[in-house]
Formats: structure tokens, C-alpha cells, sequence
């Protein structure tokens, strides 16, 4: 999990990936189950859809390709599908 985030660049390192996930920060559907990601080790694959609030903002994303390494932004916007993402709440 935190390694597929790195890849498709929703975070600057795998670290923060993996401390945003064992937060307990992610929710994944996969089969119609929904279910609260708290591993970074946990597995993603093509088809699951992940819901998570980052700089103010949620985001719903379907995972459409793995990727094999963290490339430009270009790259990382093709292993995934944009679902809903909503404006910055300003606070």
C-alpha cells in the first residue's frame, strides 16, 4: 500500500506514506467489502478503490496499474482513475 502511494506520487516519500496508512488514514473497497487500511504492508491491486483526505482535500481513486518504479508525474497519473475529489475546506 504505502508503496503503490509513493509510486503514484500522493506522497514525497514511502515513509509518510507508510505513517499516513498505519493511521489508519485509507479506506479501500474491494469487491463491494469495504475495509480501513492500518498496514502499510497491506496489498493493493488493479480494481481497488481508496478513499482518503490529504491536504484538505478527499480523494477517491481506482487503482488501474500497479507501476514498477516511482516515475515523472505523467507516469504516476496513469496507475489510477480519479473517482471524486472534493475542494480544500479552508479552516
Amino acid at each position: 500500500m504505502d508503496v503503490w502511494l509513493w509510486y503514484a506520487r500522493f506522497f514525497r516519500s514511502r515513509a509518510d506514506a507508510a505513517t499516513f496508512v498505519s493511521a489508519g488514514r485509507v479506506r479501500m473497497f474491494r469487491a463491494g467489502v469495504e475495509s480501513r487500511l492500518d498496514k502499510p504492508s497491506r496489498s493493493v491491486r488493479p480494481g481497488d478503490e481508496l478513499i482518503f483526505a490529504l491536504s484538505g482535500r478527499v480523494r477517491a481513486v481506482r487503482i488501474i496499474a500497479m507501476g514498477a518504479r516511482r516515475g515523472s508525474a505523467a507516469e504516476a497519473r496513469t496507475l489510477y482513475d480519479i473517482l471524486e475529489e472534493s475542494e480544500p475546506q479552508d479552516t
